[in-house]
């Protein structure tokens, strides 16, 4: 073990310091070097060169369990435990969650809808519950502001929008992407908070001529909304966003990348049994 930290760092310290702090011997060390790697050894070696790959591969924001995972999927044998141990010694590790400021306005005389998804977050087939909110994006050109509707069967983001003003427009527009490409039957719930762009009459009018029926969080409770609380967690941990853009044009063009060519196409769901959205989606069809 010894041996292995001196092969690795010795670039960036002399072999003399390191075997000095080590308590080994140079010659000990270099005799160790010229030694046959162990069949262990080696496979250890490749299959570190395939956890790196994955892992630059899925944007460094995957931990040993989606790591896992993936080279299963790949036709990989090796357990979780090997990859997670193999994955401190080189040093990779998935970018971690960080907490976030909350969007909602609910201080308004409108009225409000019931809960009716009362934290049920598992749903059996898609368009029957979705959810949505609205999160912040820091730019140079001032804030940009993300919402987004979510399949609560298998999390995929079905409708988003994005503007630099946070009003019911916003909210209008993510509601008529997912409607346009889903073609829901009625009776579909959409859960939202009580802000005042959810309660708007815009809103719940376009939910009304839909046949969909409208359900909010309680005041204040951002569990209640949870699933999607989670996904701009992992969408502002998994990418830049939680740094100031130079410009909107920018911070809409990784979002872009990040819903439809990552988030919905490929990124391992742990509540989907570590398979992506589309994928899971494909899994109830066939």
């Amino acid at each position: 073990m010894r041996f292995a930290f001196i092969e690795a760092e010795k670039a960036r310290y002399s072999v003399r310091t390191l075997c000095r702090l080590l308590g080994v011997t140079r010659s000990g060390f270099y005799a160790w070097c010229k030694r046959d790697e162990s069949p262990r050894a080696i496979a250890n070696r490749r299959l570190g060169v395939e956890i790196r790959s994955a892992f630059e591969a899925n944007r460094r924001a995957y931990g040993s369990p989606r790591i896992y995972h993936e080279l299963r999927a790949a036709g990989g044998s090796a357990g979780r435990h090997r990859i997670a141990r193999l994955m401190r010694q080189h040093g990779l590790q998935a970018r971690r969650k960080r907490r976030f400021i909350a969007t909602t306005d609910s201080r308004h005389d409108r009225r409000v809808a019931r809960n009716l998804v009362r934290r049920e977050f598992e749903v059996a087939q898609p368009n029957r519950v979705w959810a949505g909110d609205v999160t912040f994006i820091p730019t140079s050109d001032g804030w940009l502001y993300l919402a987004v509707l979510l399949d609560l069967c298998s999390r995929r983001v079905v409708g988003w929008a994005m503007s630099a003003r946070n009003d019911e427009s916003l909210v209008l527009d993510a509601l008529r992407m997912a409607l346009e490409q889903r073609c829901p039957a009625p009776g579909l719930v959409v859960h939202s908070d009580r802000g005042t762009t959810y309660a708007g009459g815009g809103y719940q009018a376009a939910l009304s001529r839909a046949g969909a029926r409208c359900s909010m969080s309680r005041r204040g409770n951002c569990w209640d909304n949870a699933v999607v609380e989670s996904f701009f967690s992992s969408l502002k941990t998994e990418t830049a966003i939680g740094q100031s853009f130079a410009s909107r044009a920018l911070a809409r063009q990784l979002v872009f990348d990040y819903i439809e060519c990552f988030y919905n196409r490929t990124r391992r769901h742990s509540t989907l049994d570590y398979l992506s959205p589309e994928s899971y989606e494909q899994s109830l069809i066939s």
